[in-house]
C-alpha cells in the first residue's frame, strides 16, 4: 500500500509540477485550480462523506451478518449510488456560475473560473464511482488497487498539461488562454478520473463483484444509513464552510497581490500547492495505516472490544508518527528549497516557488496533530459515532475561519496566504484535544501516557537534523543565492544528513518505533533472511 501511494503521489506531484509550469501561480493558475477542487467539494458534501465514513463499517457488518454474504446490499447499494451521481453531476454543472460565486469575487477570474468549471464538474460522477470501488474493495481486504489506480489519472493529466505547454509555449495567461486550451485542460482532467475508474472496474471484477441493477432500496434499512449519515453531512457541511472561506480569502489575497504589483503569486494555487505537498508524508505514511486499520477497528468496535480498539489506535499512531514526526520538520526546514526545486520552471518564477515554500513551512507543522485527528475520526466511525466528529468540526471551522480572517486583514497581501496555513494547523490542534478527551472517556482511555512519550521522545531526536538542514538551507543559500542549485544541495545534505541524524539519536532515545522499522528494511534488503546474515 505505502508503494502504490508513493507511486500516486509522486505522480501526481509530477502532474501539479507541470500544470504549474503551464498555468503559473497567477489568476489563470487559480482558476483552474479552484475550478479543480470543486467536484471534490460537491461529491464529498452529497454523497462522499456518507461513502467514507459508514459504507465500510456497515459493509464489514453486512458481510458477517447477512446469509448471501452482503452481495445483495453492495448491489442495491451501487445501483443507488450511480444514480445519485448522475443527478448530482448534472445538477452541479447547471449551477456553476452561482456555485463558484462561493469561493471567487473578482468578476474576471469568476468568469474563467466557471468556464474551466463548466468541463471539471463531470468528475463528480467519476470520483463517486471511484470511492465506492475502493471501499469496496477495502472491505474484501484487497488495498493495493486503490493504492494504485490514482498513478493512471496523474499519468492523464501531467500529459495534458506537457500538451498544453508545447501549445502554449510556456507563457499563458488570463488573457491568452483560448476556448481550445481551456477545453484541452477540462477534457483531459476528467479523462484523467476515468482512466482511474477503469483501473478499479478490472480490479472488483477479479474480487468477484458483478453488478446486477436492483431498485429494492427499502431492504436496505435506508434509515440507519440516513441517520448516520446525517452527522456526517454535518461534518462536512461545517468543514466546507471553513474551506470555502479559505479559498475566498486566497483567491482574493490574490488579487490584491496583482493588484499591488507583487512580482510572485501569492492567491490559491500556492495555497493549493503547499497543501499537496504537506499531505505527501500523512498520505504515504498514515494513509496506509489507516486503510489498513479501519476494518479491523470495525470489528472490533462491532464486538465491544475497546481494549482492542484502543490496541488497533496506539500502534497506529505510533507508527505513523515515527516517520511523521521528523518529516513534518525537516519539511518546514526546507520548504522553500522543495519547491524552487520542484516548481520554478516555465511560467513559474523562482519568487513564485519560493512563495509556494513559505506557505508549505507553515503547513508543515501541523503535520502531527493533522494525522492525530484524521485517526481519531476513524475510531469514532468505527464506533459508529458520526454525531461527534460534527460536532467537534464546529470548533475547528471556528479556530481555522478566525485565523484567516485576521490573517488576511492583519498581513500584506503577500503574506496572507502563509496566515491561512497557519490556522489550518491550529484547528487540528484544538480539533485533536477536544476528540481525544471524548474519545479517551468512551474507552476508557487511548493510552495517552505511551503516545505521549513516544512522540516528546521522537521530537526530541529530530531537533539535531532540524538545526543542520536549516543550517545548510542558509549556508547554500548564501553561497549560491537563491535557486535550482541552492535547492538541490539543500535538499542532499540537509536532508538527507538531517535524516540521519534523526536516526541515530531516536536508536540512542531507545525509540522502538523506529527500530522496528529500521528492522523492516533491512529485513528486505538483498543477502538478509528474516532480518540477520
Amino acid at each position: 500500500m505505502a508503494l502504490g501511494t508513493i507511486a500516486s503521489r509522486v505522480t501526481g506531484f509530477g502532474r501539479t509540477a507541470v500544470l504549474t509550469f503551464a498555468l503559473g501561480t497567477g489568476i489563470l493558475g487559480d482558476a483552474y485550480n479552484t475550478a479543480n477542487v470543486i467536484p471534490f467539494i460537491v461529491y464529498d458534501l452529497l454523497l462522499g462523506g456518507i461513502l467514507q465514513s459508514i459504507v465500510v463499517p456497515i459493509l464489514v457488518r453486512r458481510r458477517k451478518a447477512d446469509r448471501d454474504g452482503g452481495v445483495g446490499y453492495e448491489q442495491r447499494l451501487f445501483t443507488l449510488v450511480t444514480l445519485a451521481l448522475l443527478v448530482i453531476t448534472l445538477a452541479a454543472i447547471a449551477v456553476a456560475g452561482p456555485l463558484l460565486a462561493i469561493y471567487v469575487h473578482d468578476p474576471v477570474k469568476h468568469e474563467l473560473t466557471t468556464i474551466f468549471a463548466r468541463y471539471l464538474l463531470a468528475q463528480i460522477f467519476f470520483i463517486g464511482i471511484s470511492g465506492l470501488f475502493s471501499a469496496m474493495l477495502n472491505t474484501r481486504g484487497r488495498f493495493a488497487a486503490p493504492m494504485w489506480s490514482p498513478v493512471l489519472n496523474n499519468l492523464v493529466i501531467l500529459a495534458v498539461g506537457v500538451a498544453f505547454l508545447a501549445v502554449t509555449g510556456g507563457d499563458a495567461t488570463a488573457e491568452s488562454v483560448t476556448p481550445g486550451e481551456i477545453v484541452l485542460l477540462g477534457v483531459g482532467t476528467v479523462g484523467g478520473m476515468m482512466a482511474q475508474v477503469l483501473a478499479l472496474l478490472v480490479a472488483v471484477h477479479r474480487a468477484g463483484f458483478r453488478w446486477r441493477p436492483r431498485f429494492d432500496f427499502r431492504s436496505m434499512n435506508l434509515a440507519e444509513i440516513g441517520k448516520l449519515a446525517t452527522w456526517s453531512v454535518v461534518y462536512l457541511f461545517v468543514f466546507q464552510a471553513g474551506y470555502a472561506v479559505t479559498a475566498n480569502l486566497a483567491n482574493r489575497a490574490g488579487s490584491d497581490a496583482v493588484a499591488e504589483g507583487l512580482g510572485y503569486g501569492a492567491g490559491f494555487t500556492p495555497y493549493n500547492n503547499a497543501y499537496q505537498l504537506f499531505q505527501l508524508p500523512y498520505a504515504i505514511i498514515a494513509v496506509s495505516v489507516i486503510t489498513a486499520l479501519l476494518p479491523r477497528m470495525s470489528e472490533h468496535a462491532s464486538d465491544g472490544r475497546n481494549d482492542l480498539l484502543r490496541g488497533d489506535f496506539g500502534q497506529g499512531l505510533r507508527l505513523s508518527s515515527a516517520l511523521i514526526v521528523p518529516a513534518s520538520l525537516l519539511m518546514a526546514a526546507l520548504a522553500p528549497s522543495i519547491t524552487v526545486l520542484l516548481f520554478s520552471y516555465f511560467n513559474t518564477s523562482t519568487a513564485d516557488a519560493a512563495y509556494i515554500g513559505e506557505v508549505l513551512a507553515v503547513f508543515a507543522l501541523g503535520l502531527v496533530p493533522f494525522t492525530v485527528f484524521q485517526l481519531l475520526l476513524r475510531v469514532f466511525y468505527a464506533m459508529h459515532d458520526t454525531r461527534t466528529p460534527a460536532l467537534v468540526a464546529f470548533a475547528n471551522v471556528a479556530v481555522n475561519a478566525g485565523v484567516g480572517v485576521l490573517a488576511y486583514t492583519l498581513l500584506p497581501a503577500g503574506h496572507a496566504v502563509t496566515g491561512l496555513a497557519a490556522g489550518f494547523g491550529l484547528q487540528y490542534v484544538v480539533g485533536s484535544v477536544i476528540a481525544w478527551l471524548v474519545m479517551s472517556r468512551r474507552t476508557g482511555g487511548l493510552g495517552g501516557r505511551a503516545i505521549t512519550s513516544t512522540i516528546a521522545r521522537l521530537y526530541l531526536a529530530s531537533v539535531p537534523g532540524l538545526i543542520f538542514a536549516f543550517a545548510m538551507s542558509l549556508a547554500f543559500t548564501t553561497l549560491f543565492g537563491t535557486g535550482r542549485l541552492q535547492a538541490l544541495l539543500s535538499l542532499a545534505v540537509g536532508g538527507g544528513i538531517g535524516m540521519l541524524l534523526f536516526v541515530i539519536f531516536a536508536r540512542a532515545l531507545r525509540v522502538t518505533e523506529v527500530t522496528s522499522l529500521l528492522d523492516t528494511v533491512r529485513a528486505k534488503l538483498p543477502g538478509r533472511r528474516g532480518g540477520t546474515r
